[in-house]
């Protein structure tokens, strides 16, 4: 496994910050502003980022695990250990989907943040787009509306299907109308 430091975090990685309450700029001045005004401060065990923008950055994918305020394009402060990067491109299937159904939330994570190695895997773009149409059968209803199933257990059975295959969305809501 690759080891990510101060001269290497920034390429082709993936990785979620966590958001931080102190401002730790205000007794240490950044290490490293970028050309976007994002500022960055290194410790031996970790790198601290003042951003408004999370996401996608550049040729990374870094999310920022945040309050219930958290607001794109308004500076937030996370923190990430140095272990919690990882290698990320295109084409590998490096990342699972997390559903949270009593809170209709969903994400995904790279497999090297878990020790269970039993999920369905897909690339960051594929797991990205499922990421989207599952916030989507989690939001409406008007979908369902032709099922006699409940709702709420047709969205899990057909969520749970579609993170654990590369069955598209379309044929497995056609699979549980029989």
């Amino acid at each position: 496994m690759k080891t990510y430091n101060k001269f290497n975090f920034f390429k082709y990685t993936y990785c979620e910050f966590t958001e931080v309450s102190s401002d730790i700029f205000i007794e240490n001045p950044a290490h490293f502003k970028s050309k976007s005004d994002s500022q960055y401060y290194y410790t031996p065990e970790g790198v601290y980022r003042y951003s408004d923008h999370w996401g996608r950055v550049a040729n990374c994918r870094w999310k920022l695990i945040a309050n219930n305020k958290f607001k794109n394009q308004q500076m937030h402060l996370g923190y990430a250990k140095w272990t919690d990067f990882y290698h990320l491109n295109d084409t590998e299937r490096l990342f699972y989907i997390q559903i949270d159904f009593p809170n209709k939330k969903v994400s995904f994570k790279h497999i090297g943040s878990s020790k269970n190695n039993t999920y369905f895997l897909f690339s960051a773009l594929e797991a990205q787009k499922r990421v989207k149409q599952i916030r989507l059968l989690l939001k409406e209803d008007k979908w369902a509306k032709y099922y006699t199933t409940d709702i709420n257990e047709l969205r899990q059975n057909i969520i749970s299907a579609y993170v654990n295959s590369n069955t598209t969305i379309q044929v497995l809501k056609q699979q549980f109308k029989k």
